[in-house]
């Protein structure tokens, strides 16, 4: 047993195996320790801990007893089995040992807004959060995607938790997949077969409904992104802007969030969603722009932000929200797919705008730019526009 402290913790680090024979002093050792070091909280390291009997559960009971701050961490997967099957999980902080996964080298697939998804071989990816202090929402992701899989979305299922660095990652199977963005850059001419896939599966996203709580509502996020924008916008656009979001109807159906063709891959075939950790509920004015932000608001000013992003030029990227916003609406009437293009434009401005102040673009030439384009495409939408529902 080695013994540390660290800002109040008293931290014990034990190895081998304990069971009846050794469980006494064990117990012994650990409480005079406590005796012996004063502390505000206890942790106890299991890395090296390779196997716990139920005579060594029932000193890490006592010891919680005790203890009013007190933690497992580093548990092997054989010892946070035993733990999660004897219900100690549900009973104490318990953190498991993650296995550590380099990406140096590693082909990037695409970027988000929370992390980076690289090809570790040709059947296995990893999801890097950018928040060293991630792993709530890394799990948070995991169950997402687990509840979109038994509603019966296609995607892959993260199968593992690793460390990368200073930070963490989720390991998913993908055999032999290529995102639609890769496949449309190599077959622009088979743009449409494509498309159709991709609205197929958001229509049956958007159709899938889901039980209340299991994921977050889109129209309360919308309007957190609208009312922070009352600061930045001329009075009577900012107040109309939170109106128009507080009058879509509420739909408890899913959403993806952040559905562009990196997002989208082709497995054997088989088209799979990845990147789950935006899955929400609502209206899908809210998808359409997301989507409208990916595929012409972000490289509006800057068609290069388009290709490296998305892989393909800005022109193609907006010939192919066109397609799929027809597609998805089922009709060939310009002027009442031009009006839901417009509501879907009033969220995706104001989300870019608020997008950009929180990343201090007051304080760069672009950024500034990208607020005065914001600015003046609300003022113009917001003229004409009435309602976000269609």
């Amino acid at each position: 047993m080695n013994a540390t402290m660290e800002n109040g913790i008293l931290k014990a680090a034990l190895s081998g195996h304990i069971d009846s024979g050794n469980a006494p002093a064990v117990e012994s050792e650990l409480m005079a320790l406590r005796e012996r070091e004063p502390h505000d909280g206890m942790v106890l390291d299991l890395k090296e801990l390779t196997y716990i009997s139920s005579a060594g559960l029932r000193v890490v009971l006592r010891l919680r007893k005790l203890e009013p701050q007190f933690k497992l961490v580093n548990v092997s997967a054989e010892v946070y089995e035993i733990l999660d099957m004897t219900g100690f999980t549900e009973m104490m902080t318990v953190e498991k040992a993650y296995r550590e996964l380099s990406v140096e080298g590693c082909e990037v697939i695409g970027r988000g807004a929370n992390g980076t998804v690289y090809r570790i071989d040709k059947d296995t990816v990893v999801k890097v959060y950018r928040d060293a202090d991630c792993l709530p929402d890394v799990q948070r992701e995991r169950e997402l995607a687990r509840k979109a899989f038994v509603l019966g979305i296609p995607t892959a299922i993260p199968y593992d938790v690793v460390r990368v660095g200073e930070s963490y990652g989720s390991v998913f199977e993908l055999l032999n997949s290529r995102s639609f963005s890769k496949l449309i850059a190599a077959d622009p001419a088979g743009m449409d077969k494509y498309v159709d896939l991709y609205v197929d599966l958001m229509k049956k996203m958007h159709s899938t409904h889901v039980k209340p709580g299991d994921m977050p509502r889109m129209k309360e996020i919308a309007l957190n992104w609208v009312t922070f924008l009352r600061e930045y916008l001329p009075a009577d656009q900012a107040e109309k802007l939170v109106a128009l979001v507080e009058a879509v109807p509420e739909r408890d159906t899913m959403l993806h969030g952040d559905y562009h063709t990196n997002n989208i891959v082709m497995q054997n075939d088989e088209v799979l969603i990845i990147d789950m950790d935006t899955l929400c509920v609502g209206h899908p004015i809210f998808e359409l722009a997301s989507m409208y932000l990916g595929f012409v608001a972000f490289g509006e000013l800057d068609p290069n932000v388009t290709l490296n992003f998305l892989k393909m030029t800005h022109d193609t990227a907006v010939v192919f929200w066109k397609k799929a916003l027809a597609k998805y609406l089922g009709s060939d009437d310009d002027a009442a797919i031009r009006a839901v293009e417009e509501k879907a434009m009033v969220i995706g401005y104001a989300r870019l705008m608020r997008r950009t102040i929180r990343r201090n673009g007051f304080g760069t030439e672009d950024g500034r730019a990208t607020i005065v384009l914001c600015k003046e495409r609300l003022a113009d939408l917001l003229s004409r526009v009435d309602s976000l529902d269609f």
